[in-house]
């Protein structure tokens, strides 16, 4: 039976980076990294077989891409429909780089939006999270312990921004130019990470 699938990638990005990249596009702020990556176990023990991204990226960019509707939202829903409440960023393009699927997106003005850039610019770590519908099927036990396959009868939906990333992965940043910017960073705690979070919301929604 199918269920909603969603996997993260973490990223960070720098209040000078963020500036640079909205200076060199035109006051938009765009990253660029990572989106998901084939053939490799995460850490919920998922593995996506390439040849199923592969067909799921090349109709996600012909058709929600093209159509400039590859919208995503704050936070991922357990939802197949996404809610336009929420949209925060739309992805702007995908291409492939060995069994990594590499996206770019823009943050989009909404107050999702809004808030979403605050995060970025207070260097608060984020994630990205492929959301889709599809079934799961067990492998067999390695040394890694129990891994699971998503199935060929997976769908994508859509890249949302999360506060809980769990994969190993790329880190996000602004893009320069169509330079991609990696790093690597940690948090202290979970609770501190939240209530960071909470804080520039509530700011926000007071106009601070």
């Amino acid at each position: 039976m199918k269920q909603v699938i969603v996997d993260y990638i973490p990223f960070e990005v720098s209040p000078q980076q963020i500036n640079e990249s909205m200076k060199n596009n035109n006051g938009r702020l765009v990253v660029k990294g990572v989106l998901q990556r084939a053939e490799a176990k995460n850490q919920n023990g998922r593995v996506y077989p390439k040849e199923t991204l592969v067909r799921e990226a090349k109709k996600y960019a012909e058709i929600q891409i093209a159509e400039r509707r590859a919208l995503g939202e704050l936070d991922h829903p357990d939802s197949s429909v996404v809610n336009l409440n929420n949209v925060s960023h739309n992805v702007l393009e995908m291409h492939w780089k060995d069994n990594d699927l590499v996206g770019t997106v823009e943050v989009l003005g909404t107050p999702a939006g809004n808030i979403l850039k605050e995060l970025f610019k207070s260097g608060i770590k984020l994630g990205i999270s492929s959301r889709g519908l599809g079934s799961v099927k067990e492998m067999n036990e390695n040394e890694d312990g129990d891994t699971v396959e998503v199935q060929p009868d997976f769908e994508l939906i859509a890249f949302d921004f999360v506060s809980n990333p769990s994969t190993h992965g790329a880190f996000l940043s602004p893009t320069n130019e169509g330079k991609l910017n990696e790093g690597v960073g940690t948090r202290d705690g979970v609770c501190c990470h939240d209530c960071k979070i909470e804080n520039i919301i509530n700011d926000i929604f007071r106009g601070e």
